[in-house]
């Protein structure tokens, strides 16, 4: 009885405190304008250090999450909050740099905005969002990193264009895809929201 009710507790506590995974997961946004700066001032071995960092960060707190049962509702936010920061400010700053084409920028920010805008207006139509990702979005992440990898190791160790432009291309298409598919969920909800409306 004691050990359910201290873990009970431990989770009631999970969902109040800052945890684990939230303060690793703080530190990532931290560690987001030291990547800036360096990316800035062209020190691209030591930015690429820094990314890698921040990407053994995300995935440090997801397993402690899982490993310690300390899940909350704080991470659920801070999570893709990191992510989105950290990528965002990638992206515009290495096309300001001229090292991603501004229309991909553009796609990658355009995709972003319209998920969080798609969440507000379904908050707001007092619809269930679920904040999980789903497999287009899990892949175009992972594009995005790796756009992201390769544009930094590219400044290290040079290797034929084409190989960047091949990842542009389909970085840029996966995202516009899965901001296309989010919009599709967003709107099969409010139909069947109107159907039950009806009904």
């Amino acid at each position: 009885m004691l050990k359910v009710n201290s873990v009970m507790a431990s989770r009631s506590d999970t969902k109040a405190s800052l945890t684990i995974p939230n303060i690793i997961t703080l530190a990532r946004i931290l560690l987001t304008p030291l990547f800036i700066i360096l990316l800035i001032q062209g020190r691209y071995r030591k930015a690429l250090m820094i990314f890698l960092l921040a990407g053994l960060s995300d995935l440090a707190d997801g397993l402690v999450a899982r490993a310690w049962h300390q899940k909350s509702p704080l991470g659920a936010y801070l999570d893709p909050l990191a992510d989105k920061l950290l990528m965002s400010s990638s992206f515009v700053t290495l096309s300001i740099a001229h090292l991603i084409p501004p229309w991909l920028t553009v796609v990658v920010l355009s995709r972003d905005v319209t998920v969080g805008l798609g969440v507000v207006i379904l908050r707001l139509a007092d619809l269930p969002v679920k904040i999980a990702p789903t497999w287009w979005g899990k892949w175009t992440t992972t594009l995005q990193i790796f756009t992201i990898l390769m544009v930094l190791v590219e400044k290290i160790w040079h290797f034929p264009h084409f190989v960047l432009t091949g990842t542009f291309w389909l970085t840029g298409g996966i995202t516009a895809v899965c901001g296309v598919h989010y919009v599709f969920i967003g709107l099969r909800l409010m139909s069947q929201r109107g159907e039950n409306n009806h009904g």
